[in-house]
């Protein structure tokens, strides 16, 4: 019979083995298929060997439902266990139509079913495979392709698997029942001593054998996949990016805030609204009161009660000792205080114009700047213009020139074809060279692995020699008798040195007191409790008093603030403030004169720069045309002087 979890654990230590950057995944399941030749018989080992191959080639796909799963339920599983849920993830998805269904519940009831069931319900989960499983592995493969053969399979599979899950839940829910067993007495059993075994030996080392030479792997993933991969991610990320703006961001069509009309037409629907509302009618209950007692809506720690509290006792306990004063004569600082306000206000308000002065002020420099900026752009187009045309003059000059280096360049590029011959001669000698060094090395190292093979091997032998011998002396036997007495002491003369038994006594007495100290001191702290709560409630009594005061207080300072005038409405009545606004509204009126003057330039500038190009283009077309025109001119007459040469001869 096979037993599936043993072949499960021993796919996962071969995965955690498996290094993809140093081994080959041949090589790697051919060194496995050999060390497990005894271990398994052969279809135990072909089905094992199937899975490591399968789950290293796959390991992307299967990366992508583990990690997830890990991300949910990190907490509650062991990273250990990564390469086990790969396994069973690839069983699920690429062998549960070749296996079948009972034999899939054989290899999941033969891992701890609580993990089991947690994975397969996360994995069989109609949204996790119709919405992220199948986008994901569809950046991977073709979406057909996953849709048809992945995602369909495992749906056709789920009410099976439900059966499944439904199972496991049962048997851990089973499991988890407790079972009332009878209290077990102790009793006292005699000491069963035995005698120590002998120290073992140490396990021979293997004679190293020489391994076969493997040839290198020379295979390199294209570099247009991981560039094609890097540019996916960076595309994502931007759409990704993109898509939080939008979201983030108020629409630029449609303007979020209601108009001025909106709001008066909703104001007066509310107010009819209210109007229609009997709050004073015979059976009601009148209008709800306007000030409500306070009733400490926030749960305060002990902390903030008795510090709120002991702020509250010092103002109060200052307010009495002003009366006292007061009462005995003392003055009133109320009418300073007073005097004081208006003071403080009358310097806010100035403070508040001299603002908003600074501001118009800086409004004007900023416009004034503005101006110069555009002026100083319109002395440099008039440069610009000038710069254009000895440009155009250059380019002439340059088109002559560059006629003249194409000429020479045709005789350079003749003369570096005629060198590379050269080179692929002297690069035949060098790898010839190379091949015979690299045949001498091999040699000289294969000379040195079969001598330190040899020297192994009389070293083994000297090894197992001396193991004889020692087994020789050690298997002499050895008697050794030793009885125990509770009531007997060591002997060591120590002051403190008493027999197990008195130990015992002295323990349980120790107990006894122990265990009254901790009575008391439970008794201690809940007195302490009870008072330390009686404490909170005073303090809450006291912080509720003073707060409905101080919102009394408050309210008839609002009610003050109310009345005075507004501070716009003064900011608004200063000359000085009319008049540096008056200015600011003349020289944004220069400045956008200015822009228009200079925007209407700039376009003529632009066509006259287009027109001017133009007739350069067709001027250096005609160019051509006449030096194309001389070039077949002259061709045609070295032929007819060719001709002619030739005639008298002929005749």
């Amino acid at each position: 019979m096979t037993n599936y979890k043993e072949l499960l654990q021993e796919a996962a230590t071969l995965l955690d083995a498996f290094q993809p950057n140093e081994q080959c995944v041949e090589t790697f399941t051919e060194n496995a298929s050999k060390s497990l030749e005894k271990k398994y018989d052969t279809e135990d080992k072909s089905f094992l060997l199937d899975l490591v191959s399968g789950c290293i080639e796959q390991k992307k796909v299967l990366d992508v439902v583990v990690n997830t799963f890990y991300d949910h339920h990190g907490k509650l599983v062991l990273k250990a266990d990564h390469n086990r849920f790969s396994v069973i993830c690839y069983i699920a998805v690429f062998l549960l139509e070749d296996i079948g269904l009972q034999r899939f519940s054989k290899i999941i009831k033969s891992q701890d079913i609580s993990k089991m069931q947690k994975f397969l319900s996360f994995l069989f989960s109609m949204y996790n495979l119709t919405t992220w499983i199948q986008s994901e592995w569809s950046q991977i493969y073709d979406d057909a392709y996953v849709e048809h053969n992945w995602i369909l399979p495992l749906l056709r599979w789920r009410p099976m698997v439900d059966e499944l899950l439904d199972q496991l839940s049962r048997r851990i829910s089973s499991g988890s029942v407790l079972k009332k067993t009878p209290a077990n007495h102790t009793r006292p059993k005699e000491f069963a001593l035995t005698k120590p075994k002998p120290r073992p030996l140490p396990v021979p080392e293997p004679i190293p054998t020489q391994q076969t030479h493997q040839p290198p792997n020379i295979f390199k993933p294209p570099k247009e996949q991981q560039i094609l991969e890097e540019l996916r991610q960076k595309n994502r990320q931007k759409a990704q990016r993109v898509l939080y703006e939008a979201n983030m961001q108020q629409f630029k069509c449609a303007k979020p805030q209601k108009s001025e009309r909106t709001e008066k037409v909703i104001s007066q629907i509310k107010e009819a609204q209210e109007a229609q509302l009997k709050f004073d009618a015979v059976f009601t209950s009148g209008t709800p009161a306007a000030h409500k007692v306070n009733i400490l809506p926030i749960r305060l720690n002990t902390t903030t009660i008795l510090r709120e509290g002991a702020l509250y006792n010092k103002q109060l306990e200052e307010e009495l000792h002003r009366l006292a004063c007061v009462v005995e004569g003392g003055s009133e600082p109320s009418g300073f205080l007073r005097w004081q306000q208006q003071m403080r206000e009358r310097d806010e308000q100035e403070q508040l114009v001299s603002l908003e002065r600074r501001r118009l002020q800086g409004l004007i420099s900023q416009q004034e700047a503005a101006l110069a900026r555009t002026r100083i752009t319109q002395r440099n187009l008039q440069r610009a213009q000038l710069k254009k045309e000895e440009t155009a003059e250059l380019m002439r000059q340059y088109a002559a020139k560059r006629l003249q280096e194409e000429e020479g360049m045709r005789e350079l590029v003749q003369q570096v074809a005629d060198g590379h011959k050269n080179s692929k001669v002297a690069k035949a000698k060098l790898h010839d060279f190379k091949q015979s060094v690299v045949r001498e090395v091999c040699e000289q190292s294969r000379d040195l692995l079969a001598r330190a093979l040899e020297e192994a091997q009389e070293e083994m032998s000297r090894k197992l020699e001396l193991i004889r011998q020692i087994r020789a002396i050690e298997s002499v036997p050895r008697t050794q008798h030793k009885l125990l007495d509770d009531t007997e002491m060591a002997g060591h003369a120590l002051l403190c040195e008493m027999s197990l038994a008195e130990l015992r006594e002295r323990l349980g007495v120790l107990r006894v007191a122990e265990q009254r100290h901790l009575e008391e001191r439970r008794r201690h702290v809940q007195q302490e409790k009870q008072s330390r709560e009686q404490l909170l409630l005073d303090q809450l009594d006291n912080i509720a008093t003073c707060r409905t005061a101080m919102e009394e207080a408050a309210a008839r300072r609002q009610a003050e603030r109310m009345h005075r005038p507004s501070v716009g409405e003064q900011l608004q009545e200063d000359k000085k403030l009319q008049a540096l606004r008056h200015t600011l509204q003349e020289k944004q009126q220069q400045r956008h004169q200015l822009t228009h003057t200079l925007t209407h330039t700039q376009q003529t500038h632009k066509h006259s720069h287009t027109h001017r190009l133009k007739q350069w283009d067709q001027r250096k077309v005609r160019i051509n045309k006449a030096l194309e025109e001389q070039q077949w001119e002259e061709l045609e007459k070295s032929l007819q002087m060719t001709v002619q040469q030739g005639a008298p001869n002929t005749s």
